[in-house]
């Protein structure tokens, strides 16, 4: 029998952001970055593998570590695996490509695309070489960054690069300080910078020999630099997808908390802005803003696959107050016969099928939306200051620093339920009100009041049918939430 799942769908102590799932033999492979818990740094684990049965999407195994940053040549120096992304050859045989970085991000731009080669999607991978030029010279054309590797038909194509705004070729040539930036950024000098006539910045792509390592002619730019998206222009995370006949260009865009996409007719220009797909701190969804977002936000990453004829969107959250602890998440999309795609919620039932049951208990931490009002966007760093978050201490995960006014939501549940409980410590006084719309009206308030350990406490309510779960403290100090329980 299916056992439930829910946001995030990996155990709750593993964090694999930048994921991109893929089909082989029947089986769904999450490829990915490998975050730690309570990490310093991005990306600071080896690249490990889950995957699941395509009419299975509860039952995720891990594959172990697949491939080891210290097998890259370059670990030495740059010693943090980034974003990889995996494709079958012709010849039947897999090929992770990824590139290395320093920590914080320091030389992450700096590199070339490096390749690995596995004989199984989830085996152990070998060093294979860099992306490289006919004549064996690496290939650096742009910035090589969050590589995407895409079989279309069988010719395999690389799409990778990042983008900054406001540094067209006239702008750094006039501006020796913003040039002094950008040649320090990519480690290229001004004459290459200047030499690149449509811009070191933006997405590229280029296609592949069959040895998955020699480019065939040069790189170009998918999206001028200068093309106007809105507001949403591209920023990193290049993946691609093929639907029916038009290929889909997923990114994260200047804003860094949403996944965007962008429709063309042709794997390598005219791409059209179409829309976001899904936002980490729900922002353009039912009237959320960039200042009342419903998470932190930060840095995200992921593309879309289609399962058992149901499309879905994957895509990372943000843990321990930073961007260096992310875990995978993904919900439910729908492609309208139009080629559009509506952006989705954040839910915590993600690939359950539908609500969870409301019965039993729950991990507070499955919450898609916990805000006090006024949550930071992660910058690269860890934050200091208080605010609600996800966090661990001695092998346990709970939401941490709840204060007054904080809301915590779960969407959705379904099921009749009289009495609501909540496994919490700390030594916060108030109330917990339960609601089944944010600013509806209050089913049930749960008396806090100061524990050094976990406690359980609840009340009475009625609920039944589906519904989301919306629960706001008020009140002074502070408390921690472990668990969400379900009584009858």
């Amino acid at each position: 029998m299916k056992k439930q799942v829910y946001n995030p769908f990996l155990p709750l102590d593993e964090y694999i952001p930048d994921g991109e799932p893929h089909i082989f033999g029947g089986r769904v492979y999450l490829y990915g970055s490998h975050d730690i818990e309570g990490g310093w740094t991005f990306c600071m684990g080896d690249y490990t593998v889950y995957s699941a049965p395509v009419d299975d999407l509860s039952d995720w195994r891990c594959e172990g570590v697949v491939y080891r940053a210290e097998q890259d040549p370059d670990y030495n120096e740059r010693p943090y695996m980034y974003a990889p992304d995996v494709v079958q050859g012709r010849d039947g045989r897999y090929y992770l490509y990824y590139c290395m970085s320093g920590k914080f991000g320091y030389g992450g731009y700096y590199g070339p695309i490096s390749a690995a080669v596995c004989d199984e999607p989830a085996g152990k991978y070998e060093y294979l070489g860099y992306v490289r030029y006919p004549d064996g010279t690496p290939m650096k054309k742009y910035v090589c960054f969050d590589p995407c590797a895409f079989s279309d038909n069988g010719r395999i194509f690389i799409y990778y690069g990042t983008q900054y705004q406001g540094e067209t070729n006239d702008v750094l040539a006039a501006d020796d300080a913003k040039m002094a930036e950008v040649m320090r950024r990519y480690d290229k000098t001004r004459e290459e910078i200047l030499s690149t006539p449509d811009n070191v910045n933006g997405p590229a792509v280029v296609e592949l020999e069959d040895d998955m390592l020699t480019v065939k002619g040069e790189p170009r730019h998918i999206i001028p630099y200068e093309a106007d998206f809105g507001g949403h222009e591209f920023f990193e995370a290049s993946s691609m997808r093929k639907v029916g006949d038009k290929y889909y260009f997923i990114y994260s865009s200047q804003l860094n908390h949403e996944l965007c996409y962008a429709v063309s007719d042709k794997p390598d220009r005219d791409f059209r802005f179409m829309g976001t797909l899904v936002s980490n701190g729900d922002v353009g969804v039912n009237g959320v803003t960039q200042q009342t977002k419903m998470n932190m936000t930060g840095t995200t990453h992921g593309s879309i696959i289609e399962i058992n004829g149901q499309w879905y969107v994957f895509y990372h959250r943000l843990t321990h107050k930073s961007d260096y602890s992310r875990q995978a998440c993904a919900e439910r999309i729908s492609i309208a016969p139009d080629g559009t795609i509506k952006q989705v919620e954040m839910t915590s039932c993600g690939l359950n099928g539908g609500p969870l049951a409301a019965r039993g208990t729950y991990p507070a931490v499955i919450a898609c939306n916990i805000t006090n009002g006024h949550m930071p966007h992660g910058s690269n760093r860890i934050f200091t200051e208080s605010f609600p978050n996800v966090n661990d201490e001695g092998g346990e995960r709970f939401i941490a620093e709840i204060c007054d006014n904080t809301l915590i939501g779960y969407k959705y549940f379904e099921g009749n339920v009289s009495r609501l409980g909540v496994l919490v410590r700390g030594n916060a006084e108030g109330v917990i009100e339960v609601r089944t719309e944010i600013a509806g009206s209050v089913l049930a308030a749960i008396d806090v009041k100061p524990a050094d350990g976990w406690t359980e406490i609840s009340a009475e309510v009625s609920l039944s049918g589906t519904y989301p779960l919306y629960l706001t403290f008020r009140g002074e100090g502070t408390l921690d939430m472990k668990e969400l329980v379900f009584l009858k």
